[in-house]
């Protein structure tokens, strides 16, 4: 499916059909939770990001929460952040050595966090694609983990992270990294799609999410 923007459906059901179509003179598209995807100017390729997904991949919630920081400690508030980003990382690592295409998960834990240091994979919006090329994975991977409250995962925007997206492809693999990079990136651009993550009560419905978009 191609899209750019996401608008709330009020119109007449004359435009749909018994299966929740929309028709238009430009294509069908369709309907989620309300809500459907619109062609416009520019359009943009969503992939099927969900033949990646599996429930093993799967984290409804971290377990790593932000730190509380004490006004008298000596240590320098932004070192106790970043100890604690790397905490996250090493438990979104654990949740790809689920796939079992991991060869050593310590290596890749490490991979992740230089790839960090370079510049946070925090875009924005509460989402975080913590990703690296590696040799520690024998192809592509990628997971999905929810951290309801929220983190500091030093986003562009300085808002907390709610929701990561940990990649890892082995260098040979550059093409598919590209790709599901570029497209999750865009789709996850739309509040209407962030939502459904948010309130996906197990992880199929996440799965689901995704497969409703493609």
């Amino acid at each position: 499916m191609e899209f750019v923007a996401v608008k709330i459906y009020t119109g007449s059901p004359d435009f749909l059909n018994n299966e929740g179509i929309l028709l238009t003179d430009m294509a069908c598209f369709r309907i989620l939770n309300g809500s459907f995807f619109i062609q416009v100017e520019n359009s943009i390729d969503v992939m099927n990001i969900a033949r990646f997904l599996k429930p093993e991949l799967i984290k409804l919630e971290l377990e790593t929460t932000d730190p509380v920081i004490d006004e008298d400690s000596p240590v320098n508030p932004n070192k106790i952040y970043w100890e604690n980003k790397e905490k996250i990382i090493d438990e979104l690592s654990r949740l790809l050595d689920n796939s079992g295409g991991v060869r050593n998960r310590k290596r890749l834990a490490r991979d992740l966090i230089l790839r960090e240091k370079k510049i946070s994979t925090g875009i924005g919006h509460g989402i975080a694609i913590p990703h690296c090329r590696t040799i520690q994975v024998s192809e592509f991977i990628i997971g999905f983990a929810r951290s309801t409250p929220g983190v500091n995962f030093e986003s562009i925007d300085k808002e907390p992270v709610h929701l990561f997206f940990p990649m890892a492809a082995n260098p040979n693999d550059d093409a598919m990294y590209l790709k599901v990079f570029k497209s999750l990136a865009e789709v996850l651009r739309f509040d209407t799609f962030r939502n459904l993550l948010m309130e996906a009560e197990d992880e199929y419905e996440a799965i689901r999410a995704f497969r409703e978009i493609e």
